[in-house]
């Protein structure tokens, strides 16, 4: 009886557990639920996003490393306290620069030509470039990526809704 009664509290000990984490990782996308620069939907591109904490408290969440790149840039007098970005595979959010960062490949980027994805574990980072193709890299080198790409990244991105705007207008 004594064995079963703590079998059954550690489940309901992990669930909460896991419960809570769950609701943890998505508060970012509550309080941020679009990206400032772009507007995208955070939850959908729950893979790529990036949630960044200043040394004022503040928050910013983008929908990738493209936007949060542009933050950074704008918010030069700011100092960075965390840079948490979307696991590519489970969508938590985890340390941007603790993560093993996939460059480039077969598989399209989120607002950029060259894709950066980050992951939790190097063994999924692997996995994907198999599949995928691409490179490893760290996070100050997707980061020098993402600034390296902003102009023909968001001429790309101008083009794009362009495009859109002219269908939307024949339809």
């Amino acid at each position: 009886m004594k064995k079963e009664r703590s079998l059954i509290l550690g489940l309901v000990f992990v669930l909460l557990m896991g419960t809570f984490a769950f609701a943890q990782a998505q508060e970012d996308i509550q309080k941020h639920p679009s990206c400032k620069y772009c507007g995208m939907d955070r939850k959908q591109f729950a893979h790529t996003r990036i949630l960044i904490e200043y040394d004022d408290a503040s928050t910013v969440g983008t929908c990738s490393i493209h936007c949060a790149a542009i933050d950074l840039a704008l918010n030069i007098d700011k100092t960075p306290t965390a840079v948490r970005v979307g696991d590519y595979k489970t969508k938590d959010l985890i340390d941007a620069e603790k993560a093993s960062w996939v460059m480039g490949g077969s598989k399209i980027g989120v607002m950029t030509k060259r894709a950066k994805w980050a992951f939790d574990k190097k063994e999924d980072a692997e996995k994907f470039i198999k599949e995928n193709g691409g490179g490893i890299a760290i996070f100050d080198e997707a980061m020098k990526a993402a600034y390296e790409d902003m102009y023909t990244d968001t001429k790309m991105i101008r083009e794009r809704r362009k495009m859109k705007k002219m269908e939307h207008k024949h339809n």
